[in-house]
């Protein structure tokens, strides 16, 4: 279930708090369905005049990818995805039932896998986590219009 909205941002300005977002059952076509939602979501915020950067629309795919997949392996159950512009940031929300926090591990160029967060850290201006009284909220920010992107 996906649902994509214009309105008052949360701070209830009126530019352009523009929201998607989706329940997913944690299932892994689930990863595919997000890096969608995301895509289109940055495809109709820019079609309603919004500036973003194709790097953003590439980018915030696979900061989604990689969150979405850690949801689907660690955390038993659904997930929820939400989107949406906060000035010039797109903000990227994940909810998933797992209460653990997530770790990065040190860098280690010779490991296989396990770099998620690591693409995520060195992606985002941003990156927040909060236990929920189910499971947690990983919330992450990325510029709409990143710094040597025009």
């Amino acid at each position: 279930m996906a649902y994509v909205t214009a309105g008052r941002g949360r701070e209830g300005a009126p530019s352009p708090g523009l929201r998607a977002g989706a329940a997913y059952d944690g299932g892994t076509e689930s990863i595919a369905a997000a890096r969608a939602l995301a895509r289109t979501f940055l495809d109709q915020i820019r079609a309603r005049g919004v500036r973003v950067a194709a790097r953003t629309s590439s980018e915030a795919q696979l900061v989604v990818s990689e969150l979405v997949t850690n949801a689907c392996k660690y955390a038993p159950g659904p997930c929820a995805l939400s989107l949406e512009v906060r000035g010039p940031m797109v903000e990227i929300t994940l909810w998933d039932s797992e209460p653990a926090l997530p770790m990065a591990r040190a860098a280690e160029p010779g490991r296989i896998g396990q770099h998620g967060l690591e693409i995520v850290f060195a992606l985002c201006d941003g990156f927040d986590v909060q236990r929920e009284p189910v499971g947690k909220r990983i919330t992450v920010r990325l510029p709409l219009r990143p710094r040597g992107a025009w």
